[in-house]
């Protein structure tokens, strides 16, 4: 039996490998309610054959770890969903992510008890910029931004 491989949904899933530095502008918010400017710094590496992208993310102010985050990317091989698993230091447990490509941007959606709806936004169409943000919203309708962030490459992949 041929061994499997990674077909172009995966493939386009190593745009998110590298190690990304930024500073992320904090939208007021009830878990932040006066907003303000974080330091952002994403590491993330093709794994597993190259089906998946393995990340790491520490967010800090003033020097100060703030949150940590660590995901896994893959593709649903059945609806060829982007599906990401998150770990995080806020809520302690796996949170699943879904969604799509919509040219140079990928949208991932999620729904807890404890956040309500959740939209990730990756946009990779400035070389060497990862423009990311996420928003939440009680009803999937209004929507509230929590942070945004233009992340620079620092790596030379």
């Amino acid at each position: 039996m041929p061994t499997p491989q990674p077909d172009e949904h995966h493939l386009r899933l190593h745009r998110l490998a590298g190690h990304w530095v930024g500073k992320e502008t904090m939208h007021p918010s009830e878990w932040q309610p006066n907003g303000g400017v974080a330091d952002g710094v994403t590491t993330s590496r093709v794994a597993l054959g190259g089906f998946t992208v393995v990340t790491d993310y520490t967010q800090s102010l003033d020097g100060q770890t703030t949150y940590e985050g660590h995901g896994v990317y893959t593709v649903d091989s059945t609806t060829k969903d982007v599906v990401l698993y998150w770990f995080d230091s806020f809520s302690g447990s796996c949170e699943e992510f879904r969604g799509g490509w919509d040219g140079d941007v990928l949208t991932l959606f999620s729904e807890s008890p404890m956040m309500g709806h959740m939209r990730m936004t990756s946009d990779f169409g400035k070389p060497g910029v990862l423009r990311a943000s996420m928003a939440c919203s009680r009803d999937r309708e209004t929507w509230q931004g929590m942070f945004d962030c233009d992340y620079a490459r620092q790596d030379a992949s």
